[in-house]
């Protein structure tokens, strides 16, 4: 396994889009609060973070001439424009073919990144692949060299001959690949290099990979699960049409100790009591509670997924700072605040006197009305640990709405 932190991006965005029938690339056609391109972008910064890994170099090839308005649709998501800027961003020109377009965008790479990178090749057409997919693609490249997604065939395959079945194929062999494709920066651009000296359009960067073990060390390209909904926009039936809602749930809850020595702290707020919440930022149960329900919601993962309680980095960590930095990344998946519901559960102390300023401080982290959210406190009539005075739990649900 040769573990790398870096990471290459290249967005493949040259082809011509003839069967849209829009007369404007598919790539710039808006979706959620950008466009395809800009959609097809997010899950490599997200995975990147995730799995803490620097973006070394981002390549997106254009059509000749339109490398402006390919900036122009990358940049079209005002929450995330920011954050693309402080990226090594490199639109380029594409070649004739797919397989030229990604020779050129391996060069150009190879100029930026090391060759020990992990460099990802993905269709700028597939705005619907999930952080969690290029995740897995990464870390198998890791450790074999090449990894792409597959998904296996609905429909039984057939292999046809001048309008007959020539072969009948075993579907369970079969699969589906997708992109990103993963690979070694150096090895694929040596395969590449000598494909390109060759007279044959290859399928796609695995064959080339495997064309040229010379170059690989013979490792063979590994398969990891793909994701149904990582499709290629090719029609534009394929583009969900503006003007539907989706409207998600989600619920989050929270317990700590409650310990003498430490701040008694709620919703950001801190409150004078005996005890304080024992935990590896300053414990505040409610907000914990909220960031794993708003998480939930928009099924970008959990609070410990975020902020491992492992790393000391988060010792002591502001949870409005953890909230906050959550919900921009909600936020930039188009999601909006409906309302939020909070029960909080502790025995001392009184909770009333307090609440106007804890609703003020949640919607202030959540840049929102004060009138979408609400807490309410309960005791346990002295009953388990709660009711006892040792502890403190919290619940939340929200509502969250985005637009299609």
């Amino acid at each position: 396994m040769r573990k790398t932190d870096s990471i290459a991006v290249i967005l493949l965005a040259a082809g011509s889009s003839s069967r849209m029938g829009t007369g404007v690339k598919k790539e710039y056609l808006p979706l959620g609060n950008g466009t395809v391109l800009s959609q097809s972008f997010i899950p490599f910064i997200e995975a990147a973070d995730s799995l803490q890994k620097k973006i070394s170099a981002v390549i997106v090839t254009c059509p000749s001439g339109q490398e402006e308005l390919c900036k122009k649709a990358l940049f079209a998501d005002s929450h995330l424009a920011e954050r693309f800027a402080s990226l090594p961003l490199n639109f380029i020109a594409g070649g004739k073919s797919r397989q030229k377009s990604v020779f050129v965008s391996l060069e150009k790479a190879a100029s930026l990144a090391s060759e020990e990178s992990i460099v990802l090749i993905h269709d700028a057409a597939r705005p619907y692949a999930g952080v969690d997919l290029v995740s897995r693609v990464i870390l198998e490249a890791e450790k074999s060299g090449a990894a792409v997604p597959v998904i296996p065939p609905v429909d039984t395959q057939k292999e046809i001959s001048e309008n007959i079945i020539s072969r009948h194929l075993d579907r369970s062999t079969l699969g589906a690949v997708q992109t990103p494709q993963a690979f070694e920066l150096g090895p694929i651009l040596l395969c590449h290099k000598e494909a390109d000296k060759k007279e044959h359009e290859y399928t796609d960067d695995s064959e080339i990979w495997d064309s040229f073990p010379q170059f690989t060390e013979g490792r063979k390209v590994h398969v990891v699960k793909g994701e149904t909904e990582n499709k290629k926009i090719t029609f534009q039936k394929d583009i969900p049409q503006s003007g539907g809602t989706i409207t998600r749930i989600g619920m989050g809850t929270d317990l700590h100790r409650l310990v003498e020595g430490r701040p008694f702290i709620l919703g950001g707020i801190t409150i004078p009591a005996e005890k304080g919440e024992d935990g590896h930022s300053d414990g505040d149960v409610l907000l914990h509670a909220i960031t794993d329900a708003l998480l939930g919601a928009a099924a970008m993962g959990d609070i410990g997924s975020y902020f491992p309680p492992e790393d000391a980095k988060w010792k002591d960590a502001k949870s409005t700072e953890l909230l906050s930095t959550v919900w921009s990344e909600i936020q930039s998946k188009g999601w909006s605040l409906e309302n939020l519901d909070c029960v909080v559960e502790f025995e001392r102390p009184k909770f009333l006197p307090w609440r106007e300023q804890v609703i003020d401080s949640i919607a202030n982290v959540l840049n929102t009305g004060r009138e979408r959210i609400f807490v309410k406190a309960k005791t346990n009539e002295k009953q388990d640990s709660v009711g006892q005075g040792n502890a403190i739990k919290s619940y939340a649900v929200c509502l969250l709405t985005k637009s299609l």
